[in-house]
Parts: structure tokens; C-alpha cells; sequence
């Protein structure tokens, strides 16, 4: 590990610094003009983009601490065959459905020292900004690294590209005589047996209604064993009522409501979310859909064939691929985004 990799390391584990500290309200801090400046950053986001709420852009921050520590960043690291990039230039196409959601593509340029050519989303354009400032504060290396885009891109070696299904197919003409990492729609599923316990649906609650439901890695649907009482889940789901307060969101519900009654589908609600029967993976907002099932092998084929359209599977069943309940929106920093090792992407280019 070169120095200049090292010190790399060292200016994203400050900035984890800078968030931790951020979260825990600290008097005594590392960097308290960055803190000031952050916390400007965060109302400014807010009252930019109402669905980033304080609450929610804290959770992406303090999710992002817990992985940006030097000695995790290293550890996921040492199973690569690290190569700087200097010569290189990759261009990134963020989203912005939940904050900073594009984070993880730039850290991973960065490390490896590629020039980033970067379209932010209109919906998250003051944070990964704020964070490349800071960058550059640490590191004076990381100076004029990345170049913000809002014209056309041109000019690189490979992109990323995050975006819905309308906007993959856009991604794919445009950019397949480039290296490309190409992400579209993905959806979060849970599995219940009947036998979760408290802290089971409490973490569920909090897969489904972080963030609004507008991550990927959000659950959408749940799998349900027949004969299942869906009590048990509005009940669970009772500490999130005052979600419905959320100007946004009341919208998408009411909508939704209407449209699933003139159309006369049928639906149970408790106030502030639709559960409707509905083989579809992915719900609207202020909706989560549920399916009954009868074996478990059943819900193992469905995962199978639908590989290229789940994202994460909460459950306490043996399903190969699922996590625990409430963990779906805290990925580690070696969790990837479509299951894509952007890392070994990258190096490639």
C-alpha cells in the first residue's frame, strides 16, 4: 500500500470523523468549522428537497460513519490487487432518491485515483459537493479530482450510471462503446415465517419506512405464510404514524388510495399505508404489497428468477442471500449496489 493510498484512506476516515461526530453532538470536535458548514449543508438540503429530511439525511450519515473507518476501508480493500488510476477519468451519473446515495461510486474513484467527471441528481446537488470540499481540505491532492457536469459528459474512460429502467435503456445506447457499470430499478423483499418477534417487525418497520420507501434497498413487499393476520404488521408499524404528516408523502398516499378505489381493487389501510395482495416486487409510496406463500421453496425459485430485480431479502429463513431484519438500508461498505463490484469494475478500466 503506497503512502499516497494511505493518505487517501486517512482523508475519508476524517470525514467519517466529521459525520460521527455530527451525529453524536459532540462539543469537543475534530473539525468544528466543517461541522458548522455541514450542518448549513443538511437544512439547506432539506429545505431544498423536502424528502430529505434532518431525520433521514442523519441516518445516511451515520450509516456512512460506521463503514468510514481506516481500518474497515483497508480491510475491504486488502482483497484487491490495488492500482492507482491517475491516468484515468471516469464519469459518474448519481441519483438522487435518498441522500448521498451516489457516495459509494465516488469513494471508490477516488481511492483509486481516477479523475471524476460527475453528473450529480437535481435532487441531491449540496451534499457530495460539501463532501468533495472537505476531501480536498484533508488531502490537497484530491484538489481539482473531481469536476461537477451538468452539460453532456465527455471526455473519459468509463462510466457509471445509476438511474430508473426508462433511463437504463438511454444509458446503454449512449454509453456501450464505453466500460460501463449500468444500475436500474431494484426492489427489497422480506420473507416472514410467523415467528418473528418484536425486534424482527421493528426492523422491518424501519426496512420499509426509512427514507420514505425510496431506496432500492427499501422493502417494497413482503412474503407472507398463508393464514397470516396482517394486524400483526399494522400493529409493528404503528410507530411510524407520524409519517403521514410528511407533505409528500400524504400526497403519494392519498393518490394512491384513490386510484386503487375508483378502480375498485381491493386494499386495507390503517391511516398511513395501503397493504395490498399484488404479485408485483415494487410498491408506491405510501403502499407496501404482501403475497401468501406456501413453501419456502416456492419463495427460493421467485428469488432466483427475479435475481436482476432484487436488490436485498430480510429474513430469518435460510434464503442464501438474506439479511436480518432492519439491516436492508445499512449496507457495509463492501455491499454493492446490483451485487456489481464497482472495485473490481474500476480496475479493469
Amino acid at each position: 500500500m503506497t503512502q499516497d493510498f494511505k493518505e487517501r484512506i486517512k482523508a475519508f476516515s476524517e470525514l467519517g470523523t466529521l459525520f460521527k461526530e455530527n451525529i453524536d453532538e459532540k462539543e469537543n470536535k475534530n473539525f468544528p468549522k466543517w461541522d458548522l458548514i455541514l450542518e448549513d449543508t443538511l437544512f439547506e438540503s432539506k429545505s431544498y428537497n423536502s424528502w430529505f429530511t434532518i431525520e433521514n439525511l442523519k441516518l445516511s450519515l451515520k450509516n456512512w460513519s460506521n463503514s468510514l473507518q481506516e481500518n474497515i476501508i483497508s480491510d475491504w480493500l486488502s482483497k484487491y490487487n490495488i492500482e492507482d488510476k491517475s491516468s484515468k477519468r471516469i464519469a459518474i451519473i448519481m441519483a438522487g432518491n435518498i441522500p448521498i446515495v451516489g457516495f459509494h461510486d465516488l469513494l471508490c474513484s477516488l481511492l483509486l485515483n481516477f479523475d471524476c467527471l460527475v453528473k450529480l441528481s437535481s435532487d441531491d446537488k449540496l451534499l457530495i459537493p460539501f463532501i468533495v470540499r472537505f476531501l480536498e481540505s484533508r488531502n490537497k491532492k484530491f484538489k481539482n479530482k473531481v469536476i461537477f457536469e451538468s452539460e453532456k459528459l465527455k471526455n473519459f474512460d468509463g462510466v457509471i450510471a445509476t438511474g430508473n429502467n426508462n433511463s437504463h435503456r438511454y444509458f446503454d445506447y449512449y454509453f456501450s462503446k464505453y466500460p460501463n457499470l449500468l444500475r436500474k430499478t431494484r426492489h427489497s423483499i422480506a420473507v416472514l415465517d410467523g415467528n418473528e418477534n418484536d425486534n424482527n417487525l421493528v426492523g422491518l418497520s424501519n426496512d420499509i419506512f426509512n427514507y420514505f420507501g425510496l431506496g432500492c434497498r427499501s422493502v417494497s413487499k413482503v412474503f407472507l405464510p398463508r393464514g397470516y393476520d396482517l394486524d400483526i404488521l399494522f400493529n409493528a408499524f404503528f410507530s411510524y404514524k407520524e409519517i403521514i404528516n410528511h407533505n409528500k408523502y400524504v400526497n403519494n398516499f392519498d393518490y394512491n388510495k384513490a386510484v386503487y378505489l375508483m378502480s375498485k381493487e381491493k386494499f386495507i389501510e390503517n391511516g398511513f399505508l395501503i397493504l395490498k395482495e399484488e404479485t408485483k416486487l415494487g410498491s408506491p409510496i405510501g403502499c407496501l404489497f404482501y403475497e401468501f406463500y406456501d413453501d419456502k421453496k416456492d419463495i427460493l425459485k421467485l428469488i432466483q428468477n427475479n435475481s436482476d430485480s432484487i436488490q436485498c431479502v430480510a429474513s430469518n429463513l435460510d434464503l442464501k442471500t438474506n439479511i436480518q431484519f432492519g439491516q436492508t438500508q445499512c449496507p457495509t461498505i463492501g455491499d454493492y449496489a446490483d451485487n456489481n463490484d464497482t472495485i473490481k469494475f474500476l480496475l479493469k478500466i
